[in-house]
Formats: structure tokens, C-alpha cells, sequence
């Protein structure tokens, strides 16, 4: 893949929605087929043309364009690792028409290790000098916490080796493996390591066989919440402003917290300098109002469990633990979208296999 370039904009005329992108782009795939095929022109013929109206559907897209091979572009589309936009680009992909000459990919895929070599910032990543081990940790057993080792990092090039190794594994693993099987990952050289290294070429089957297990011992794995119990804190921020704080405090001692290890973190921005950084009753019958839609449509049967929320110096926070990303996604932008005209609202998805984000909230 030869080109990539992020998605910024400005936008032109709007499209709402997949069938209009993929309208739009029908009508001038020749154009951008030859800008690709030829290597002339490349960003003013095509990357200029689709970055807005890639734009206009959601921000996040990226993508990598180049030959398939003598007679086939191939488009892939991609959200960089970011979780939340996962599912946005699977979906354009599978509204996308069969267009000869074209192919169209979601996410980027994985590669044959013997295809994967890369060349960035004057160093070299490839079979041959890219090796890691797993730690274990007895508290969170089921966490992928890896070192990888490359065997020229030294502490003057941290960054260089760091970004091509990240690009080495994002292309050796492909994308959504890549975010959904490691949880952790920490790139060393050869004198820090404490383990036996192993080749690179073996991390596909390592990782393979840890999510088979994982599945075998969490799949189907749900929580009723029905009965659970709430704790209820409060705090004082460094600024004076007081913090309120609602906890399912029984699910924070659920021995299944690895089973939903997607944390859907909702952000409600207010003006409350009026009430010492809290909403007024108006404005709380609001924020409330949102977090009920979100619970209709995220349910703990299905997967996702209300663990928190805490209101302080002109926000809300609302805490998900969650089975998967997608659904998440899909139902925070439409939800976005209703309640623009009253709430400024932002979302973001992590991974937190063990909720360890939420120790905060325990009680000592």
C-alpha cells in the first residue's frame, strides 16, 4: 500500500449518508482509478476529492490506496486503531457497490510475515530483528501484556523504533487483531529483557491460541444487575468544587469483569458556575434523560453494564463496561445527533480488561 493520509477537510456538498458516498464515488472512479494507476496527480485527482466527502459522513476515516494488482485499485479504509470507529468503516465497506477495477477493504489486513518488512526513520523491522515475550501476572490472568524487542533500540531512537515497530505489528497483525488481542504492550531492547525471546513469526499463533481460550472461558459470560448494589460518593476536587459520584459497587467486585473488557466512557459538558460546577434541576433532568436512552439501547443482558457516572465542575461522565465496541459506537453518534441542539456531548471506547480504570471508585 502506498498512500495514506488522514482525513481533514473542508467540506463541500453534503453527503448523509453511505448510498450518497458511494453514488458520488461511482461517478468519478475513472478519474481517480487513473490518478492511481499512472502515480501522477495522486493527491489533487483523488485524495483531495474524497477526503471531504469521507469527511462529511463522520470524522476518522482513513485510508491506504494503491494496486492490487495490474488491473485492480484497492481502496482500504481505515480507522487507525481507534476503536470507536471501527465499526463506521466496516459498515461504508459493506454498502460499497462492486465497481470493476476496484477492490474495497475494511480495516487494514493481516500480512504474511514474509511480506512484512519495513523501512522507517533509517531502521529496518522485519523477521529478523523483531522478537517479544508474554507477562504474566497472576491478578489479571487473562490480560496479553507483551514486551516486543527490536534488537538496534537504544535510548536516542525510543520513537523511531517505537513508531515502525507499531507499524510493523499493525501490518503483520492487521488491524482489528491487532486492537482486540493485545492488551498491553511495552517495546524494549535486548538488555532489559527478563525472558527467553521468541521469534516475532510465532506472536500470530501465541495470540491465536490465548483468545481461544479466552472465548472458551468467558463467552455467553452475563451479568443480570437488576438486584445490584449502589454506592453513592462525594468528593472535593482540588479547585473546591464538590465531585457526586454513583457506583454499581457490586459489579466492581464481579469476578467476570474480563469478560467486558470494552470501557464506553460518555462525556456531557454544561455550564454550571451557577451551582458550584453541578447542574441545576433543569439541566440534571436532562443529563438524566440521555443516560436512560443509552440504557434502553445498551442492556446488561446483551453486554453492557452501567458500572458509573460522576457530575463535577461542569460535567458528567458516564461509565459503560461493555462486551464488545461496535453497538457503543453505533448508538452514541445517533444519539449525538439527537441531542445536539441541547447537550455537548463526546464519547470515547477503551480497552480496560480488568476495569482498572475504575479502582477509583472503590471504598477503602
Amino acid at each position: 500500500m502506498s498512500f495514506f493520509k488522514n482525513i481533514f477537510s473542508k467540506k463541500e456538498e453534503p453527503i448523509k449518508n453511505y448510498v450518497d458516498f458511494w453514488n458520488w464515488f461511482q461517478a468519478n472512479e475513472n478519474t481517480f482509478f487513473k490518478a492511481i494507476k499512472s502515480h501522477e496527480e495522486i493527491e489533487e485527482r483523488f485524495f483531495d476529492k474524497l477526503s471531504p466527502k469521507l469527511s462529511e459522513l463522520k470524522d476518522g476515516y482513513f485510508y491506504l490506496a494503491g494496486m492490487y494488482d495490474d488491473n485492480t485499485v484497492e481502496l482500504v479504509l481505515t480507522a487507525d486503531g481507534n476503536a470507536k470507529n471501527i465499526v463506521f468503516i466496516e459498515e461504508l465497506v459493506e454498502h460499497a457497490p462492486k465497481i470493476d477495477g476496484w477492490k474495497f477493504t475494511a480495516l487494514k489486513p493481516a500480512m504474511d510475515i514474509k511480506n512484512v518488512a519495513i523501512s522507517m526513520g533509517g531502521y529496518k523491522f522485519d523477521s529478523n530483528n523483531l522478537f517479544f515475550y508474554s507477562n504474566d501476572n497472576p491478578v489479571y490472568p487473562d490480560e496479553i501484556d507483551l514486551c516486543v524487542i527490536h534488537n538496534e533500540l537504544t535510548e536516542d531512537n525510543t520513537q523511531e523504533i517505537g513508531n515502525g515497530t507499531y507499524v510493523f505489528l499493525d501490518n503483520y497483525l492487521g488491524e482489528l487483531d491487532f486492537l482486540n488481542n493485545i492488551d498491553n504492550l511495552k517495546i524494549i531492547s535486548r538488555q532489559e529483557a527478563e525472558k527467553e525471546l521468541v521469534p516475532i513469526d510465532k506472536l500470530k499463533d501465541f495470540l491465536a491460541w490465548r483468545q481461544k481460550e479466552f472465548i472458551e472461558k468467558y463467552s455467553g459470560l452475563r451479568c443480570n444487575t437488576e438486584n445490584d448494589g449502589y454506592s453513592s460518593l462525594e468528593a472535593v476536587l482540588n479547585n473546591g468544587r464538590p465531585l457526586l459520584a454513583i457506583v454499581n459497587s457490586t459489579l466492581l467486585e464481579w469476578d467476570g469483569k474480563a469478560s467486558h473488557p470494552w470501557i464506553l466512557e460518555v462525556q456531557i459538558n454544561y455550564n454550571g458556575n451557577e451551582n458550584n460546577g453541578l447542574p441545576d434541576a433543569s439541566t440534571y433532568e436532562l443529563l438524566d434523560e440521555f443516560e436512560e436512552q443509552i440504557m434502553l439501547e445498551l442492556k446488561d443482558f446483551d453486554g453492557y453494564l452501567n458500572v458509573a457516572r460522576e457530575t463535577a465542575d461542569n460535567s458528567r461522565q458516564i461509565y459503560f463496561a461493555c462486551k464488545d465496541f461496535r453497538k457503543p459506537s453505533r448508538i452514541l453518534h445517533t444519539l449525538i445527533k439527537k441531542y445536539s441542539d441541547k447537550l455537548r456531548i463526546e464519547y470515547d471506547i477503551y480497552k480496560d480488561k480488568y476495569w482498572q480504570s475504575f479502582e477509583r471508585f472503590r471504598l477503602n
